[in-house]
């Protein structure tokens, strides 16, 4: 018997730690043909996402998928991201949290995009100047 990935549940964990102290979840993710995400808010392949509770709608997180759905510049989106191309997973005022190991294959980077997509599911962001960044660059530690 394999043993089953310990990500998607820290995930969770952590996404639930982030709501129950009161501090905005964000994740990092890599864009690649399997990931569903509005393209015009992807850099260099990645994107940041804030998933907290006023943000998007419908979240679900498996063990296989994170999905939600979201705005992005007024228009509404379903957004798909397998949970191996989950990044990292952070409180947004703090940096508190974890990077992923990369999966073989893949370049691991400790440092992780800031640039925010930021969603919000009854605030639309502006499209026209891009995805606002958060104050500050997040502090996360790898943990092994």
């Amino acid at each position: 018997m394999s043993a089953l990935p310990q990500q998607p549940y820290l995930l969770r964990a952590l996404y639930e730690w982030c709501v129950d102290s009161g501090y905005t979840p964000y994740i990092s993710v890599r864009v690649d043909e399997h990931t569903r995400v509005p393209r015009a808010y992807v850099r260099d392949g990645q994107i940041v996402l804030n998933i907290g509770p006023n943000a998007v709608r419908n979240l679900h997180m498996d063990n296989d998928w994170v999905s939600f759905s979201a705005r992005f510049g007024g228009q509404a989106y379903d957004i798909d991201v397998p949970v191996a191309n989950v990044i990292a997973i952070y409180a947004r005022e703090t940096g508190e949290g974890m990077a992923f190991a990369a999966l073989p294959g893949q370049a691991q980077t400790a440092e992780v995009d800031t640039e925010v997509a930021d969603v919000e599911a009854d605030t639309p962001v502006d499209a026209s100047s891009g995805p606002p960044r958060p104050k500050g660059k997040p502090k996360l530690r790898v943990v092994k």
